[in-house]
């Protein structure tokens, strides 16, 4: 596609994931992936992408509690072998939380968290797609599968994700609602003294709602 930006997938070094993935299921989605969920960091073992340390300039990711829908791969493309939304659901977690942490950049909105990542621009936000499915191959999390992968890394760097990643006013639609921080806490306790604390009325702490079922957990 005319004005993508060029990215050899083949040329990336593996990254490493200590840590642990859970992501429950909070509503439906649009045309692409499978709904709306929520990625839910373990404050035990909380997901960490560690960059590979080229030159001593390696550096780790950590996202924080945030809507995601996966790798927004539309239901028809799902069909193929590999074009799943949660195919490689560590590395899209890293991804979607670049795009979250850069668009409350560009409002002026970011927290301490956020700001960690505004050093990175959208052409490197593909090389550490690359660099995550990378990881995940070497860690036998998935099969080497170079034309998806390639495919994939491709796809997140065409115009229109470009000006997804500029996009303005976008930071505020991103904030997890009290009721999904509520859900998620009695899902994994512990995670809103990780995302900040629920407020409820009265000024105490929102009673837990009954324990919610995580669709999708990895640890490595």
């Amino acid at each position: 596609m005319s004005g993508s930006t060029s990215f050899d997938y083949f040329r990336r070094e593996a990254g490493s994931f200590p840590g642990s993935l859970s992501v429950m299921w909070v509503g439906e989605g649009g045309g692409s992936g499978d709904g709306r969920f929520l990625f839910v960091p373990d404050p035990r073992n909380p997901l960490v992408f560690k960059r590979p340390d080229r030159d001593g300039k390696g550096r780790t990711i950590k996202p924080r509690i945030m809507y995601t829908d996966g790798g927004s791969i539309p239901k028809i493309a799902q069909a193929f072998n590999g074009f799943s939304p949660w195919g490689y659901a560590p590395a899209y977690m890293i991804h979607d939380w670049l795009f979250v942490a850069h668009h409350c950049v560009v409002d002026a909105a970011a927290d301490a968290r956020q700001l960690e990542t505004a050093d990175i621009t959208f052409d490197d936000s593909i090389e550490i797609l690359g660099e995550a499915i990378q990881a995940l191959v070497a860690s036998r999390q998935v099969a080497a599968n170079d034309v998806t992968a390639s495919t994939i890394t491709s796809a997140v760097g065409t115009p229109i994700a470009r000006n997804l990643w500029d996009r303005q006013g976008a930071c505020e639609g991103s904030h997890v609602s009290k009721e999904h921080r509520s859900i998620a806490e009695s899902a994994i306790p512990g995670t809103s003294a990780v995302a900040g604390r629920v407020p409820a009325r009265g000024g105490g702490v929102e009673a837990r709602r009954p324990t919610s079922r995580i669709i999708t957990r990895v640890s490595f």
